[in-house]
């Protein structure tokens, strides 16, 4: 199996075009999508062609292949999920591979594992399992020092980097953990 996974969209049209794009080039059989799709938040400045309306399309034209799950991030409302063809208010959503492992997917501003002021709250998961979240717009790709046995992964932030580089991550079956996820720049 094959997932890509993105969070902290942000409204940017440009940035989903430039996501979509990887989906087409990887056909994942899922995509993850990990919070803030549409409003780009009080703290943050508008990013590249601030589109939401051209978002919402983009990503219900994904919705309709059946393929997307996505969870609530800080910057979600009510209104959007009125827009949005797919559930994206919960505030995780738990996905196995074929192989079994538990991926726990979350934004990061409620669940999280303490990286770059994500809040520190893991719920129990099984041994091997991998917490993925976004909220930090910064990348992780490496095991839990706090929460031995625990992977940790954030795709970075699609529209708003705060390390410098717009992008997603890929995650695969079938290989040993720390090698299962990879980051994927997207400019």
């Amino acid at each position: 199996m094959k997932f890509v996974i993105a969070s902290d969209i942000h409204g940017s049209a440009y940035w989903t075009e430039r996501l979509m794009e990887v989906i087409e080039c990887e056909r994942p059989d899922r995509v993850l999508l990990l919070g803030d799709l549409l409003y780009h938040g009080p703290r943050n400045d508008l990013p590249r062609d601030y589109a939401p309306k051209r978002v919402i399309e983009l990503l219900n034209g994904l919705a309709a292949t059946g393929r997307l799950i996505a969870v609530r991030g800080n910057c979600e409302a009510e209104v959007d999920q009125m827009v949005l063809a797919f559930p994206c208010m919960s505030d995780s959503a738990v996905v196995l591979d074929n192989d079994g492992r538990e991926l726990f997917c979350t934004h990061g501003h409620i669940f999280g594992a303490g990286k770059h002021n994500s809040t520190d709250r893991v719920p129990q998961l099984p041994a091997g399992s991998a917490l993925l979240f976004g909220h930090t717009h910064i990348k992780v790709n490496e095991e839990s020092a706090g929460h031995p046995g625990l992977w940790l992964f954030n795709p970075g932030s699609v529209s708003i980097p705060k390390d410098g580089s717009n992008s997603c991550g890929i995650y695969e079956s079938g290989l040993p953990i720390d090698e299962a996820f990879r980051h994927i720049t997207l400019d």
